[in-house]
């Protein structure tokens, strides 16, 4: 039996993979679909497969310009949490929590979940009242958290530095213990592999050149592959969602921006749980490789470009060494950029457009991965329906001329 295992492993050591069954299909795309989805990373793909699972609607297809998984799904520090301020917020990312909580038997894919608990610490008695207030909303809106004071701190994170002596010293923590990571470019998989099994056409490759309108609805998409048609077309395309807006006429109220994340080279377990600190300005983790996983604010200039700038990497950097001084002998491995879309009150949007048949979920800012199941849930029922899911009420494209805004910059210390 042994000798009979080492022959498969050798025989499969030398095959490079290429008898290994695809995890989905590679197909052209068909004249038409009922449904479009503009946008091969997280959300799309989640609403891909939402919309079969949910609303039984198969002959969709999802149209990437890149590879799968290539954007702002493969960009990101992996963090998911829902411990929000506003009502609204609270209600939509504890959804996607639960979601994600449930994800891997869902979609009989390993997502790698890991609920080792996100500190925000609190320098300060502005934070430290913020902290307690936010603590008293979550349970009320049905969401863990705790706050745990200083002295406690050293026995949940001993590398912290906890010196009163610091520039800003450490006070205490908002602790959700359900908060955590999960692997970015499973997640993606997960999603593609459970939609394609339900009849979705993934087609990779494929940029989006325009939006054709008859009679003021959209009616399909122009491509590198040429016309797609459907009646309607879903726009989930992290970074660049108002360039394929004005493709339809439609302007949105969004800018783009790059979001850097670094990480170190692989050392041995020194922090299980995720750290975010709003004022020294820096949240870390560290990943199953033994990696430290590290990010902070988004550049400061509108950019499409997935590089970032040196200025931002010195100051994560700066901010970590404050927090944790052992990391000074740490070498840095590799950086990466994102390209997010912001909207002027940090929250998303998703719903319907002036232009009939024309779906948008974009503006979740920092905060895209983490909302990926429950944003693709919510988004695959307004496309389905035709009308917004109660979770995403608020977030319409008309509360930008109404000034009915949900303000979650101050509130939840956005920045992931």
């Amino acid at each position: 039996m042994a000798r009979y295992s080492i022959a498969a492993l050798a025989r499969n050591a030398r095959s490079h993979h290429e008898k290994w069954p695809a995890a989905w299909r590679s197909p052209e795309p068909k004249p038409a679909y009922d449904v479009i989805v503009v946008g091969g990373g997280g959300h799309g793909l989640a609403t891909a497969y939402y919309l079969a699972k949910e609303h039984g609607l198969t002959n969709v297809a999802v149209v990437e310009r890149g590879w799968l998984g290539g954007g702002n799904v493969a960009r990101n520090t992996t963090v998911v949490r829902s411990n929000y301020l506003r009502d609204e917020s609270a209600a939509l990312y504890e959804f996607s929590l639960k979601l994600f909580e449930g994800l891997s038997a869902d979609l009989n894919y390993n997502v790698m979940l890991s609920q080792r608990g996100l500190y925000m610490l609190c320098h300060n008695e502005h934070e430290l009242k913020d902290a307690h207030r936010r603590a008293h909303a979550m349970r009320l809106n049905g969401v863990d958290s705790e706050f745990v004071p200083r002295a406690d701190l050293p026995r949940h994170i001993p590398i912290l530095d906890t010196s009163p002596h610091l520039r800003f010293p450490v006070l205490g923590a908002l602790l959700q213990r359900r908060a955590g990571t999960a692997r970015h470019d499973a997640v993606a998989w997960g999603f593609a592999r459970a939609a394609d099994a339900r009849g979705v056409d993934i087609i990779q490759n494929c940029e989006v050149t325009g939006i054709r309108r008859e009679g003021g609805r959209a009616v399909g998409v122009e491509t590198v592959k040429g016309f797609i048609a459907a009646p309607k077309v879903a726009l989930v395309a992290a970074g660049h969602s108002s360039v394929l807006a004005a493709m339809a006429g439609v302007r949105l109220p969004c800018r783009s921006m790059a979001l850097q994340a670094l990480v170190s080279e692989p050392i041995k377990p020194v922090l299980d749980c995720v750290i975010n600190s709003m004022t020294v300005h820096v949240y870390v983790s560290q990943s199953d490789k033994g990696e430290l996983v590290l990010g902070s604010a988004m550049d400061r200039y509108q950019s499409y470009g997935q590089r970032g700038s040196i200025p931002v990497i010195e100051d994560t950097i700066a901010a970590l060494l404050e927090l944790f001084p052992i990391a000074s002998r740490l070498k840095m491995l590799r950086q990466w950029a994102g390209v997010v879309d912001v909207c002027p009150d940090a929250s998303p949007i998703v719903g319907k457009t002036p232009v009939d048949g024309l779906f948008i979920n974009c503006g979740w800012g920092t905060g895209g991965f983490k909302a990926t199941p429950g944003s693709g849930f919510v988004f695959a029922h307004t496309v389905a329906t035709g009308e917004p899911h109660p979770l995403v009420a608020r977030y319409g494209l008309d509360r930008f001329a109404s000034g009915d805004l949900v303000d979650e910059h101050a509130a939840s210390g956005i920045q992931h």
